[in-house]
């Protein structure tokens, strides 16, 4: 328990929390082929949101480039290299608020494309599908936030032309 002494000596910010609470980095990158999206079946193996549909995502040390994660988070997460996307595209940096009341997370959102439709999944995830943007509200159980990252990523001109595409 924190004594009210304690409380009053700590400077909060505009959410009321204390300034020492730095806000969590992640990469968060939607994975497209063929103009379909990239859904990971987390599996039971990770701390968080197990069982439920997302994006690739990986945590980002404070010193970490942006970019080089997210490639590193597409190879750790389906063995893609580096080579086997045709593009990678940043997206907008959003700032969400964690639902269980922690810090606050950053996310930088990226859209990677690939050529590549067999992805070889590590521990994180048990399954995988390519799925049509239209399609997407069919897979129940997803993660609170991918609809977020995937309206980051849809601005994108890439995006814009997969959904042309797809028409």
């Amino acid at each position: 328990m924190v004594s009210q002494a304690s409380q009053g000596a700590q400077s909060l910010n505009e959410s009321g929390r204390p300034r020492s609470w730095v806000p969590r980095q992640v990469v968060a990158v939607i994975l497209m082929w063929r103009g379909r999206i990239g859904l990971f079946k987390r599996s039971g193996s990770v701390q968080h949101d197990a069982g439920l549909w997302h994006c690739i995502t990986g945590y980002l040390d404070a010193d970490s480039d942006p970019v080089r994660q997210a490639i590193q988070e597409i190879w750790e997460e389906t063995l893609l290299p580096v080579r086997a996307l045709e593009q990678l595209t940043a997206g907008p940096t959003l700032r969400l608020a964690d639902p269980r009341g922690g810090p606050d997370w950053t996310v930088h959102t990226f859209l990677a494309c690939t050529s590549q439709r067999r992805l070889t999944l590590n521990w994180e995830h048990k399954a995988y599908r390519w799925v049509r943007p239209w399609k997407l509200s069919q897979f129940d159980g997803q993660v609170a936030w991918l609809t977020d990252v995937l309206q980051a990523v849809d601005s994108l001109p890439s995006a814009k032309a997969r959904d042309r595409a797809a028409s």
